[in-house]
Order: C-alpha cells, then sequence, then structure tokens
C-alpha cells in the first residue's frame, strides 16, 4: 500500500536527509517492530518471545573471527564455546574419576585407561552443531528473519547489516535491541600473549584438562574466583590441588616466547619474592576477562551512553539506553551478571513489555550460579563478606557444616573441601542471605534451593524442610552450627 514511502525513507537515507526519520515517525512505517543485533542466548530468546507475541522481528548476528581464527554458528558464545562444550568437557573429566571409583565398587576394568581428545572434541563439537542448526530451525518456526549480517546502528530506527562479502542492507524498525555480549580479552602488555595464546575460562578449564590427564598449571595473578566467597574459592582451588592441578599463585606473566620445538615459554614474576621464573609448555590460555562488543556497534554516532570504565552500555531498570527506542541487555549492560539464563530471561521479559503485554521487570537479586570445577560450587545470594559489608559482622549468623558425600564413602575419595554455608540475618526470622555448596552436582542443588530466595526464605523455613536420604542436597536443610559458636561444624553419621 505504501512502497512509494518506503522507496522515499530509503532515498531519503542513503543521502543522509535527516527528514527521513521525521517521515516514517509521521507514517509509523518500520520495516520491523523489533531489530535484535546479536543471536546469542539473549537476542535469541528475546526475538522468538517477540515473534511468537506478533511483532515482526529481525535478529542480525555474525562472529568475527577470533585472533586465531577461531569462528562459529548461531547461538553465541555459551552454545559455541562457553557454558555447553565447556559443562561436557567437565562431564569427561568426571568419567575419568568415576572409572578410578569404579573398581572399589567391584568393576573389573581390564588395562590401562586412557582419554583420546580427538573423539571427545568430536562428539562435542557435533552437539554444537546441532544446536546451530537448532536455533535455525527456531526461528524460522517463529517467522523471524534471520541475517548473518554485521548490525550497527544508523540512528534511532535504522540498522546497516553489512554481510562478508561486504553488501550493505539497510533496516528501520519501530525498537532496536543490542545482545551482543562480549569476547575474551587479551594481555596487551605482554608480548607474545595474542600471538601464541588461547582464550578460555580459568579454573573450570584447568579443571577439565587434568581431569582427562593433562598436566595443567593455573598462574594467578591476585585471588581466584574474584566476585565469589573467598573462603568457598579457596576450598575450591584447595580441592584442584589435590586433584592434581598445579598453582603459580601471586604471579604475573612478563612475555611469551614461541620456541624452535614448538614449545611455548613462559616468562614470569613472583610478585611475592620478587624473582623472575620461566618454563615451556604446549598451549598457553589466557583467562583474564571478557570485553564487550560495543565498538562496532556504532553506538557513539548517536551518544548511547556507556561506563568509561568497563566500555558497557548503562541500562536502567526496563533495560533502556540513553537513547529512546534502543534498548540492551545481557553481558553487554552495565552491572549485570555475565549469564546466560539471566540474559535469556531478561530478554524475554523485555519482549513482552514492548509487545505491550506486561510491565514487569527483571529481577537481578540473587541470582543462582556455579562453578563447573572438579568439586562444583554453586552459591545464590551474598558471600559472607558481602553480608558482613551490608549488614554488619554482628547482624548476620553463619551456619556451616562439612559433610562425605555418600558416593565418596567407598571410593575412598577426598571430601574435606565439600562444605555448606548459609548465611543468614541474626535477628528475627533470620532471612536466608547467601547459600553456598561446594561438592557434587552443586548446580542441581543450589538451583533448587534458590526458588525459595524469590519468597523469602528464612532459617526456619530450612528447618522445616524434610531432606531427601541419602542425598547431599538434605545436609542444606540440616544446617545447625554456626560460626560464631567455634563448634566443629564437621557432620557425623547419616
Amino acid at each position: 500500500m505504501f512502497p512509494d514511502v518506503y522507496a522515499l525513507y530509503h532515498s531519503f537515507q542513503s543521502t543522509g536527509v535527516k527528514e527521513a526519520n521525521v517521515l516514517i515517525k509521521c507514517l509509523l512505517l518500520y520495516d520491523y517492530d523489533l531489530v535484535v543485533i546479536g543471536g546469542g542466548s539473549g537476542g535469541l530468546a528475546c526475538s522468538k518471545e517477540a515473534a511468537g507475541l506478533g511483532l515482526k522481528v529481525a535478529v542480525l548476528d555474525y562472529v568475527e573471527p577470533s585472533v586465531r581464527g577461531t569462528k562459529w554458528g548461531l547461538g553465541g558464545t555459551c552454545v559455541n564455546v562457553g557454558c555447553i562444550p565447556k559443562k561436557l568437557m567437565h562431564q569427561a573429566a568426571l568419567l575419568g574419576t568415576a572409572v578410578k571409583h569404579a573398581r572399589k565398587y567391584g568393576w573389573q576394568i581390564s588395562g590401562p585407561v586412557y582419554h583420546d581428545w580427538a573423539t571427545m572434541a568430536e562428539a562435542v563439537q557435533n552437539h554444537v552443531k546441532s544446536l546451530n542448526w537448532g536455533h535455525r530451525v527456531q526461528l524460522q518456526d517463529k517467522k523471524v528473519t534471520y541475517l548473518n549480517m554485521k548490525g550497527s546502528l544508523v540512528d534511532e530506527h535504522t540498522v546497516k547489516g553489512l554481510t562478508k562479502a561486504g553488501k550493505e542492507t539497510v533496516l528501520t524498525a519501530k525498537n532496536i535491541v543490542i545482545a551482543t555480549g562480549g569476547r575474551p580479552k587479551y594481555p596487551t602488555n605482554i608480548p607474545g600473549a595474542m600471538e601464541h595464546g588461547l582464550t578460555n575460562v580459568a579454573l573450570e578449564c584447568a579443571g577439565f584438562l587434568t581431569g582427562v590427564g593433562l598436566d595443567t598449571t593455573v598462574m594467578v595473578r591476585s585471588i581466584a574466583l574474584r566476585g565469589f566467597d573467598q573462603q568457598m574459592a579457596g576450598l575450591v582451588t584447595d580441592y584442584m590441588e589435590a586433584y592434581g592441578t598445579k598453582f603459580a599463585w601471586k604471579c604475573v606473566p612478563k612475555r611469551l616466547d614461541k620456541l624452535s620445538s614448538g614449545a611455548l615459554r613462559v616468562t614470569w614474576t613472583d610478585t611475592q619474592t620478587g624473582n623472575e621464573h620461566e618454563d615451556t609448555y604446549d598451549s598457553v590460555l589466557w583467562a583474564v576477562g571478557r570485553a564487550p562488543e560495543t565498538k562496532a556497534v556504532g553506538l557513539d554516532k548517536l551518544g548511547v551512553q556507556l561506563n568509561k570504565e568497563t566500555g558497557k552500555i548503562v541500562v536502567g531498570a526496563d533495560e533502556s539506553t540513553s537513547v529512546p527506542n534502543i534498548y540492551a541487555f545481557g553481558d553487554i549492560g552495565e552491572g549485570r551478571p555475565e549469564l546466560t539464563p539471566t540474559a535469556i530471561k531478561a530478554g524475554k521479559l523485555l519482549a513482552r513489555r514492548l509487545a505491550g503485554q506486561s510491565t514487569e521487570l527483571m529481577n537481578y537479586d540473587s541470582v543462582p550460579t556455579t562453578v563447573f570445577t572438579p568439586l562444583e560450587y554453586g552459591c545464590v545470594g551474598l558471600s559472607e563478606h558481602e553480608a558482613e559489608k551490608r549488614y554488619g559482622k554482628d547482624n548476620i549468623e553463619v551456619y556451616h557444616a562439612f559433610y562425605k558425600p555418600l558416593e565418596f564413602t567407598v571410593a575412598g575419595h577426598d571430601a574435606n573441601q565439600c562444605y555448606i554455608k548459609v548465611v543468614c540475618e541474626r535477628d528475627g526470622d533470620q532471612r536466608i542471605l547467601g547459600l553456598h555448596f561446594t561438592g557434587p552436582n552443586a548446580g542441581e542443588v543450589t538451583q533448587g534451593f534458590a526458588m525459595g530466595f524469590q519468597c523469602g526464605a528464612t532459617y526456619s523455613h530450612l528447618l522445616q524442610t524434610v531432606g531427601i536420604h541419602p542425598t547431599c542436597a538434605e545436609e542444606v536443610v540440616k544446617v545447625n552450627i554456626t560460626k560464631r559458636s567455634g563448634l566443629d561444624a564437621t557432620v557425623t553419621g547419616c
């Protein structure tokens, strides 16, 4: 009905005439109701939810190859190079431990047991590819237009898409969502870091590499698991050291050189002694944080406000940016948890608000998470240190217990770091402020208790809950020793 209007608008855009926006606003004509830049977990969830509510949606996604030339399909970091492959390789390591335990349980295993990396890698990559394809099918089923293009902002209603071949496409939309996430950082001040190093997550990666039989060392510049409860972090690394992972504490790398043999020589300084050391390794992985993918999106053209220190987009409670009609969420949002489930939920809620179906905002408090190290660590709520800062040490009560998983007993497996900590308000109903758990299946345990935080769970609620026997999770509802008492918190009997 209005082909001439669209043609006029695009001709204005090509010449940069600002009246194009006036025209489009007056007639309320857009190519799409919503354009999403970024095809990771959050962007896909937002686009599919919006389409399901009747909006016309397009999603642009393009993976810029890494420094080493690595690229991947639709689905973002989590699916391709994050949570999914990591958890599968973690499972491979757990199975190796299980094989060792199996002999104690009567399984007769003849001959040496070894791990074949190529077999695992192929299986993991095949699963990831199936997820890539699944995402494309879901977008098609939801009638979401998928464009394998690099998206950037032209104005508050216009996005430019650029293909690998350099072909440009201009799309207009009532609203635009940025969900481009982040990419791993390389240390820019260390010679050879980018040329010869890889990137990954530190303790989780070190854990499964050790678990499949590889000699692995973690160099820690300051502390492990920054942002997590440090008592729990200490238990995780203590277990890993006993498990076989080596740690170089308080050490700072200075340079990385590739030798004629192909080995990599790392030179570092021990900050405690000031001494310089070097050693050779087959591979070096940098795990020094992630940087938001904001530079190539065109935010500066529109004046979208960024945090100058982090480079992330400053967002409101409704995921709005400083520019009307442009929203951002997920890892790219300032102060947001860098977690897939929060991005998915935030994306769905945003879609519902943009479709006029809801006013519900994302609740970023008490988001549970798990670190998939050899001894898993799950937590929800505040760390003990953070609770002390907010409420005062005298105003919190910490219940704790060292326990031994039943599965570890027959196998003679070390359980010294299996620990539970419940941080509560000291007075009144003793509302639970934080829950921390190290042990088998920590993610499954923590997920269940996380719902209680949304309902205002108290220590009394915990004690009123009947445990499932015999499980590790039941030890959470049995905690009764306080740190303040100084009593031995070791669980005895069953």
